[in-house]
């Protein structure tokens, strides 16, 4: 049987407000394998952004096991969690947060400084994935130069760019229009086919319809787990 490349066992995470225990995620039990299409979805304070965070390794778990690609990163401390987040995970973002006085193809290489990559194949490392999500020939526009469909595809790139383990996109096309959103789910499901597994935090219907299997969050549990027998191709407008 193949490893999970997440395995979640019990996971809960609890917030302090003076004394009291503010119990968010209650006990999550979840795998995800290699090459799945996942969207959490569940209305607002079921506890998808925590989870989405205890995913990204940006939080750590109040108790119960996380086991990300062979790694249990449940105990993990944070410079640790810092290094497995950039070698591991590629995230993108609502907001695309993007360093507005940096080019595409710098804000793309960012991970790779990092990552000590030299400048030169870092250079070439940016520019490839610009050509996958079609952005190769605005590589030198800077943010504010781009539309929001095309600083999504820079910031799709730069989660790209370390060949990471998992994509993890929260409320991607949130900012975006309908016509746009299509665009950007297009890419997501490309990224998936070409071997990516890409985990998806939306609250819309449409969006979670792109991905193979939707996991519905109620009150800090799993309310459902089921394949979409049907994942669009494109969205309702």
């Amino acid at each position: 049987m193949t490893q999970p490349i997440i395995y979640l066992d019990s996971i809960e995470k609890s917030y302090y407000m003076g004394k009291q225990a503010i119990p968010v995620l209650k006990g999550i039990t979840l795998d995800i394998f290699k090459n799945e299409y996942v969207a959490l979805m569940g209305p607002s304070g079921s506890g998808k952004s925590t989870l989405m965070n205890i995913l990204g390794c940006l939080d750590s778990p109040t108790s119960g096991k996380y086991i990300l690609n062979g790694q249990d990163v449940s105990t993990m401390e944070d410079d640790e969690l810092a290094t497995v987040r950039n070698k591991e995970i590629g995230f993108v973002f609502q907001q695309f947060n993007l360093l507005p006085r940096l080019s595409a193809a710098e804000n793309v290489a960012l991970p790779l400084v990092y990552a000590g990559v030299t400048k030169k194949i870092r250079r070439e490392m940016a520019l490839a994935v610009l050509d996958k999500v079609g952005l190769a020939d605005r590589s030198h526009h800077r943010p504010n130069e781009l539309s929001g469909g095309q600083c999504q595809r820079v910031a799709i790139a730069r989660a790209l760019v370390n060949n990471p383990s998992i994509i993890l996109a929260d409320e991607p096309t949130g900012n975006l229009d309908s016509k746009t959103s299509t665009e950007i789910m297009d890419i997501f499901g490309k990224i998936q086919s070409s071997g990516n597994t890409v985990v998806l935090v939306t609250h819309e219907e449409d969006i979670a319809n792109h991905a193979h299997r939707i996991v519905r969050l109620r009150d800090g549990l799993i309310e459902t787990d089921k394949r979409n027998a049907h994942p669009s191709l494109i969205l309702a407008h």
